[in-house]
């Protein structure tokens, strides 16, 4: 048999993305779902997995995986009959990596900075440069569209669309077209849509609770 694989997860949270991912993938799966307003993410049974008390997280057998992108990475690798990953010796390999190690190594820290209005003192120090570099790069890529990969569909796209989608809502990113129309497309799959309907279920249960 092969062995269990377990996400941890909170809904309406960074974890939501994998919930969409692992049904895109069609994947045999088990949600531990925890109540991040009551702390269940803080206490001591979860920290021995993560200890950073952050969601998501999966374990699969005996591995445990932290860390959004690494989870995307091997979920997607995981299940390739589902081809969300461009496999070793496609030409599309090293794009596709390029842009999960972009998505956490540059754009998310760059926005929080933006956000915190923290901007870097020196730029030739700052591991993202500049907002307006990083962002515009970031927007030229896209717009070769319909996907990050160009006309291949990836777990690149469910990554992204789910960060632009929360950060749309959230008033961080601007409206422009070409991220609007993105999100619609990805967002308007019928995994994500099965995704986001389990989500919000499980986020009115904990609302009652």
């Amino acid at each position: 048999m092969a062995p269990q694989l377990t996400l941890y997860h909170c809904p309406h949270s960074r974890s939501s993305g994998v919930l969409t991912l692992l049904e895109e993938l069609h994947a045999p799966y088990e949600l531990h779902v925890m109540n991040m307003k009551k702390g269940e993410n803080r206490e001591a049974a979860y920290l021995t997995v993560n200890p950073m008390g952050k969601v998501p997280a999966i374990r699969h057998g005996d591995a445990v995986v932290t860390e959004q992108v690494a989870i995307y990475l091997y979920l997607a690798d995981l299940f390739p009959e589902a081809k969300l990953a461009p496999p070793l010796g496609d030409p599309q390999r090293g794009p596709y990596l390029r842009w999960m190690a972009f998505y956490g190594s540059c754009f998310e820290p760059a926005m929080i900075d933006q956000w915190m209005k923290n901007p870097p003192s020196n730029k030739m120090a700052c591991h993202y440069g500049d907002f307006d570099t990083m962002f515009n790069t970031m927007i030229e890529q896209l717009s070769k569209g319909p996907y990050l990969l160009g006309e291949q569909f990836t777990a690149l796209d469910i990554l992204w669309s789910t960060a632009f989608g929360w950060m749309t809502r959230f008033g961080l990113l601007p409206k422009l077209p070409v991220i609007e129309q993105y999100v619609a497309r990805v967002q308007g799959r019928p995994a994500a849509i099965a995704a986001r309907e389990k989500d919000d279920a499980l986020a009115a249960e904990q609302a009652i609770a």
